[in-house]
This record gives C-alpha cells, sequence and structure tokens, in this order.
C-alpha cells in the first residue's frame, strides 16, 4: 500500500490540475486522476480545437472584407481538411499530457475516481490516500430536460464533424452557441440560432450583443428570438426541433448549447461533507470547500469568475502555493478579459459598462467608433467599436468593451493598462511597432 499513499491527489488533468501540478511536482508526491482525455476539455475538445477552425474561417471572412476592393474570389473551406487540420494538434494532446506529468515525477491513473472518505479516492477499486485533495474536475455540456434529447449534439460533436451538415441549428445564446454558429455558416451551412429571449450573450451590453447579431444575420444565421424547443423528433431528412411558439424546424443536425453545470456528480462528495450548488463547488477565500484540505478549481467550482483555462490555471498555481504554504493570503483574482469569436470579436475586461453607468459621478464611459484606426481603415473593418470605463479620479482606465476584428490584440493591451492601473498618459512614454494596432492606441486619447 505504500505506493498508494501521496502528498496531494488531484482529480482532474485538465489546465487547473496542470497547473497545481506542475508546481507541486517538485516538492510533493502527487498524483492525477483523470476519467476521460489527459488535458482537459480546452485543448481537446474546447478552445484549441475551435480557435483552429476560426482561424480559418476568419481568413475567408477577411477575403470577403477585401473582395470590394483587391480580391477577387473568397477561398471555400474544405471541411473534412479543416478537421483533419485540426486533428493533427488534437490528436496528440492525451498522450503527450499525460507523459509530460510522468516525466516530472507525477503518477498519473486514468478512471473515476470516488471518495471512500475525506482523505480517501478509489479508482477502480484501488485506494488512494493523501493529506490534500485538489478537486479540478471541469464540466461538461448540458443538454435540455425535454422529449428527445439524446438526438441533439453538443459542441464536442460539433468539433469533431467529419462532414460539414447542409443545415443545423443551435439552442442558446451564449459564447459556444454563438462561436459555432459563426464557424458552420461561414464554412458554407444554412444555421439556425434559438434564443429563449431577445438578447444573446447576456454578460455584455445588449448594444453590442445587438450589433453582433445583426452582423451575423447579415452574414445569413437565422434568428428564431422568443422561443424554445420543447420537444426532438426524428426526420426523414434529420431532425425537428418542436418550438413553444409552435412552430417548428427541420435540420440535418442540432446542438444544444445550453451551458456547462460542473462535474459533480458520481463522487460521493456530500457525503464526505463537501458542499454543491448549481453553479459548482462551493469554497472561501482560499479555494477550500467545507473539508479544509479539499480544494476546488476551475470550471467545478460555484464562483462569480469567468470560467476560463487561463482562469483555471491560476487557480491551480494559487492553491499549490497554498499547500506548499508560500501563500497565505486570500486568492485575488487579475483583470480578467474574456472574448467571444464571432467574425469579429466581442470582448470585455474590469468594470462593466452596466456598473459604470449605475456610479455616473465615479465613472466616465465613452463609445468610440474604431473604424477610421489605421488598422481597421486597412482590413476593412466597418463596424470596429469600443467603450472605455474610466475613473473620474484617478483617469485609469477600469474597464473595456471591444468589438473589433482581432479584438483580442486590442483588449489584451487595455487589461495591460487595467493591470497596471496606468493612466493614459502612460502611452505617451511607449514607443511601439508602427503601424499596428498598439499604435493606433494613442487615437484613443488624444
Amino acid at each position: 500500500m505504500a505506493d498508494k499513499q501521496f502528498d496531494t491527489i488531484i482529480i482532474g488533468g485538465g489546465p487547473g490540475g496542470l497547473a497545481a501540478a506542475s508546481s507541486l511536482a517538485a516538492h510533493q508526491r502527487v498524483l492525477v486522476v483523470e476519467k476521460d482525455l489527459w488535458g482537459g476539455t480546452c485543448p481537446n475538445r474546447g478552445c484549441d480545437p475551435k480557435k483552429m477552425l476560426y482561424g480559418v474561417v476568419e481568413s475567408r471572412v477577411q477575403d470577403q472584407r477585401y473582395a470590394k476592393h483587391c480580391l477577387q474570389g473568397a477561398a471555400q473551406i474544405d471541411w473534412p481538411a479543416l478537421m483533419a487540420f485540426k486533428r493533427r494538434y488534437t490528436d496528440s494532446v492525451p498522450a503527450g499530457t499525460e507523459k509530460g506529468l510522468q516525466s516530472s515525477g507525477v503518477t498519473t491513473v486514468h478512471g473515476a475516481a470516488q471518495f471512500q472518505d475525506a482523505h480517501t479516492i478509489t479508482v477502480d477499486a484501488v485506494h488512494y490516500t493523501a493529506a490534500n485533495i485538489i478537486l479540478a474536475t471541469g464540466a461538461h455540456a448540458a443538454k435540455p430536460d425535454i422529449s428527445g434529447a439524446e438526438l441533439l449534439g453538443t459542441s464536442t460533436d460539433f468539433l469533431d464533424m467529419d462532414t460539414l451538415p447542409q443545415t443545423m441549428a443551435f439552442i442558446g445564446g451564449g459564447y459556444v452557441a454563438v462561436e459555432l454558429a459563426n464557424i458552420a455558416a461561414n464554412a458554407g451551412a444554412t444555421v439556425h440560432l434559438i434564443q429563449h429571449n431577445q438578447h444573446l450573450l447576456r454578460a455584455f451590453p445588449e448594444a453590442y450583443t445587438q450589433r453582433l447579431a445583426q452582423i451575423m444575420a447579415d452574414r445569413g444565421i437565422i434568428f428564431h428570438w422568443d422561443t424554445s424547443v420543447a420537444q426532438v423528433s426524428t426526420a426523414p431528412a434529420g431532425i425537428t426541433l418542436h418550438f413553444t411558439d409552435g412552430q417548428s424546424l427541420t435540420v440535418t443536425k442540432a446542438f444544444s448549447a445550453m451551458g456547462r453545470p460542473a462535474n459533480t456528480t458520481d463522487m460521493n462528495l456530500a457525503e464526505i461533507g463537501v458542499e454543491t450548488t448549481k453553479g459548482g463547488i462551493v469554497v472561501n477565500d482560499h479555494l477550500q470547500t467545507a473539508q479544509s484540505h479539499i480544494w476546488a478549481i476551475g470550471d467545478a467550482v460555484a464562483k462569480k469568475q469567468p470560467k476560463l483555462t487561463p482562469v483555471a490555471s491560476f487557480e491551480g498555481r494559487y492553491v499549490a502555493g497554498n499547500i506548499l504554504q508560500t501563500t497565505t493570503a486570500p486568492i485575488q483574482y487579475p483583470v480578467v478579459p474574456h472574448v467571444v469569436f464571432a467574425s469579429p470579436e466581442l470582448g470585455q475586461v474590469g468594470v462593466t459598462v452596466a456598473a459604470a453607468k449605475q456610479a455616473p459621478d465615479r465613472y466616465t464611459v465613452e463609445e468610440q467608433d474604431l473604424s477610421h484606426w489605421y488598422t481597421y481603415n486597412r482590413i476593412q473593418d466597418k463596424t470596429a467599436r469600443v467603450t472605455t470605463v474610466t475613473d473620474k479620479t484617478t483617469k485609469r482606465l477600469v474597464g473595456a468593451v471591444v468589438l473589433a476584428v482581432a479584438g483580442e490584440e486590442l483588449l489584451n493591451y487595455l487589461s495591460i493598462l487595467i493591470h497596471q492601473q496606468a493612466p493614459a498618459s502612460v502611452l505617451q512614454q511607449w514607443i511601439p511597432v508602427y503601424p499596428s494596432v498598439a499604435s493606433d492606441l494613442s487615437y484613443m486619447y488624444h
């Protein structure tokens, strides 16, 4: 039994668990348990493969922007070749990730973990014990609780389709629905998006999401507003979605994109005193559960911070510091930018526009048209915009919303200014590459 005892057990081999394991490996005996693919959702079935598809699709969209001026003909997407391109990356992720863990001295076990007591788990009837346990179990795609829900695919299915369906539908109005609908439509499919109200991406300002919805509609995406799917049934041409308003829609394939609940079931968490809610595992400001030696990180946690890969990695490193006693303070998150890759990209960071407008004595909110900036004029992005939130007393940038081609680049620059608590005048002391998005920042503060 000696080889089954560890200092720390990490349940989940995704970005958060890997960050914790990497930080602990040189100091402890560490076990990582993964029941699915090593590396987790992001590199296998999430952000990484999605961005590979998006990059190719966005190249085609840029061709279309130039077509009115200097480029003749737009490239066509070869979907099977695009899948082969993606798989050349994703196919090597699980084995490479596990090998990396093992080479750093971490023990790996593949299988589902269940708690026997607060310090002991079993995997395939083998017991493992540790002084510390980190729950990094991630999340999964949700499906509606309706008849025929098993006929719906998820983002996992979409990102591994061998052929592109002629028609498809996405149920939901969040990140996954918007991003995958954009990829599919620009790859040549007829795409429908079903949303229960008239507001996409509820975390973003409605004025921006309405602009994005119009851009998507102009590209051919068909929106079905103010309705939900009540039932799904088979049809000769695919499946039929029956709406709550009495209408129906038949498509080749349909995908549920209705959120990602935390993976918290089938581990006996309640039996060992770890509390969970609809949002995930309940933790304190040190990411500890009710059992102080059990931490939770990443998408499995009930928290207000965005459930993103870099956030999970940040939390993994923080918890490792707690375990090694190099960190004792409560976790303090930096500003977290987040982006929807939708051709163009919609992103925001820091103080939200809604919060700023509720405190007009404290903040200045300014919206600017960026289409005249050199960069956006060069690439013919006629809808580029930014809204900034500035503290009236310190004159420091504290929040921003961006809608632009390659918006993540501009948002990263603005995030750095916010993180460094820098006033706009700092841009006068910076000599960036010219011409570039960075050099265009001077237009924002003139």
